[in-house]
């Protein structure tokens, strides 16, 4: 059997045993993009919820392989719950293969979040003929990473679970009333931890902390990749180095996906900290909701910020 016939025999079976998105009673079906919209569709939902993320937490969230097993749980979701922008460029050939059963773009069933906050780096031009697919040409798409937007991305859930389930609306709405109580006492925390760091310059493997950083105060100085997804040429890096070794750059984000052969060159020739921040909830162990992935990175932060 040829391989593409195989994964539509594969993916016809699973969506023979995928149930309905959910009857009186039974929780809604909900996928997510990424670990992170699944911990903030979860603090909202609750019980009411089931929620699968597409992509794993330590993979790179552009390159994701939708499995037939997947595809079959969105063709049948209640809600779609995306970043949107071009964080995901796999997801259109994904709903593509489920024909008219995919949740259409803006429909009832699709919720994009980067419509509910205030992006950054929406006038940057990047988008080229030639250009990659993910290369934040609409705006830089890892808004999650501050965490004040979670303020609103979770009143955009709520929203949208209470359409799917009017008699559920003031279980959503409590639910989430709770996790914004504990979202302020952790922004009064992380703020208390980085603010004798307020100021503090750090490089970027990837693009993917401007909100984070404008949040707590922090200056990033340059990413190692001049366009997202494409590592820098061997001049660019060795600029890069000289000019943190001249400027007192010591501090080197990497995610967890990052090249670490080019992370330990970079470190070792400009003198840098390697500071192993985590993106996505789930990606360590600690990391196991959207406040303890803050509570973990804000602490890795300070720590390097506090070395001497």
């Amino acid at each position: 059997m040829s391989g593409g016939r195989a994964l539509a025999v594969a993916l016809a079976l699973a969506l023979s045993a995928a149930g309905p998105a959910g009857g009186a009673g039974a929780s809604l079906a909900v996928v997510a993009t990424s670990t992170d919209l699944k911990a903030l569709v979860e603090a909202v939902g609750g019980e009411r919820v089931t929620v699968e993320s597409l992509a794993a937490p330590l993979q790179d969230p552009h390159t994701v392989e939708v499995k037939p097993g997947q595809l079959a749980r969105l063709k049948s979701a209640a809600l779609l719950v995306r970043v949107g922008l071009d964080h995901e460029p796999w997801l259109r050939r994904a709903l593509a293969r489920l024909g008219d059963g995919a949740p259409a773009p803006g429909g009832p069933r699709d919720l994009d979040l980067s419509r509910s906050v205030a992006l950054l780096q929406t006038e940057t031009p990047r988008l080229r003929a030639d250009a990659a697919p993910h290369q934040h040409g609409f705006g830089n798409p890892h808004y999650w990473l501050d965490p004040e937007n979670a303020r609103p991305m979770t009143g955009a859930i709520a929203s949208a679970l209470a359409r799917l389930a009017p008699a559920e609306r003031g279980r959503f709405e409590e639910n989430r009333r709770r996790f914004v109580e504990r979202l302020d006492a952790g922004l009064r925390r992380w703020r208390a931890a980085l603010a004798p760091y307020r100021g503090a310059r750090l490089v970027t493997m990837h693009d993917s902390w401007p909100y984070f950083a404008a949040r707590f105060g922090l200056l990033i100085v340059a990413t190692v990749e001049p366009t997202p997804g494409v590592p820098p040429s061997p001049a660019a890096l060795g600029a890069l180095t000289e000019r943190m070794r001249a400027t007192g750059v010591r501090v080197l984000v990497a995610e967890p996906y990052a090249d670490p052969a080019l992370v330990r060159a970079i470190a070792t020739k400009a003198g840098a900290r390697v500071v192993p921040l985590v993106p996505s909830v789930g990606g360590e162990p600690e990391a196991v909701d959207y406040l303890a992935l803050f509570d973990l990175d804000v602490a890795r932060l300070a720590r390097a910020l506090s070395a001497p």
